[in-house]
């Protein structure tokens, strides 16, 4: 890697979630999963098989938007599992009864699947309730003092966006999720040291932005606002036709979304900037300034994921 490399000329594609005390990166090839023990850092690191390869037709524009984010959503959660179970004993007895009983139901292998499969369609069914079915539900209730279709659906995305706010806000009031906010910092600081080719130190690290385009919140906040403006080609009274509606739209949502993030990381210009700064500004939210520990296991974490050709890292 070229020290002082000009980040505009060099965007990749690796990208991380924040943990319980660790981080997941991915890379082009691999993921990595580093946690912080007792006894040090924790690592773990696993080829990627992206379906694309199987299927190419997957990888296709305004197709590889919803594969990807499944794909993100199984991956968080395998690596959440893993970082929970290098929490302290005492903290993880339940769980441990939990997943104890169904490995002796189904085996090590299937009982992985199983919570993977039940938290993916729970986490779905969660923010399918929150954010696009309970705005559905409320603006029914002005419906009747809105006739316009447009403006009706503009109140309800403005109910969505007041929802996801709220919801941000509030998580900011949890003390446990403060540290997680942390390590979401250090993931940052850790890509952009890298995308700008400095040496992967934590010094570097640390003089970094916890600000990045690409972060989950920004593509959440691009989620809320291409909503609003796929939802107003749809109108129907009937509100079980309108769940139904919202519901099925949603791929087409986050494809669209997922193509917009992708450009607004890949370029820097005027517009991106534009698309990215409501995002960054939620990032307030959701990163804090992570302690020189965090750094390290963000380091770690980058390290173990970089392609051996820069060329296989960028967009």
């Amino acid at each position: 890697m070229t020290e002082g490399k000009n980040s505009k000329d060099f965007k990749t594609s690796i990208g991380g979630q924040a943990l319980i005390e660790g981080i997941m990166m991915r890379g082009p090839k691999k993921v990595s999963i580093v946690v912080r023990t007792k006894e040090g850092l924790v690592e773990k690191t696993e080829e990627l098989k992206p379906l694309k390869e199987k299927f190419p037709i997957l990888g296709f524009i305004f197709i590889r938007g919803i594969v990807n984010f499944v794909s993100s959503m199984k991956l968080g959660v395998r690596a959440i599992m893993y970082s929970a179970d290098k929490m302290p004993e005492e903290e993880q007895e339940e769980v441990s009864k939990y997943d104890a009983w169904l490995e002796r139901k189904l085996g090590n292998e299937k009982a992985e699947k199983v919570i993977i499969t039940i938290a993916v369609v729970f986490g779905f069914a969660f923010s399918i309730g929150l954010f696009f079915l309970l705005p559905t539900f409320l603006a029914g209730f002005i419906a009747g003092y809105v006739e316009t279709t447009i403006i009706r659906n503009l109140l309800e995305g403005l109910l969505r966006i007041t929802i996801f706010l709220t919801y941000l806000w509030a998580a900011t009031k949890m003390g446990a999720i403060k540290r997680i906010w942390m390590y979401h910092g250090a993931e940052h600081k850790a890509i952009y040291c890298y995308e700008k080719g400095l040496p992967l130190t934590v010094e570097n690290i640390r003089e970094q932005s916890s600000l990045h385009p690409r972060c989950g919140t920004s593509f959440l906040f691009i989620v809320m606002i291409v909503s609003i403006l796929v939802f107003s080609f749809t109108s129907w009274d009937n509100l079980l036709i309108r769940f139904a509606l919202r519901i099925a739209l949603l791929p087409v949502i986050v494809s669209i979304s997922f193509e917009i993030i992708k450009l607004a990381g890949r370029y820097d210009n005027i517009l991106t900037r534009i698309i990215s700064a409501p995002g960054k500004a939620l990032q307030r939210f959701t990163t804090r300034t992570p302690d020189d520990e965090m750094i390290e296991v963000a380091q770690r974490a980058i390290e173990l994921v970089i392609p051996e050709d820069e060329k296989e890292a960028q967009w």
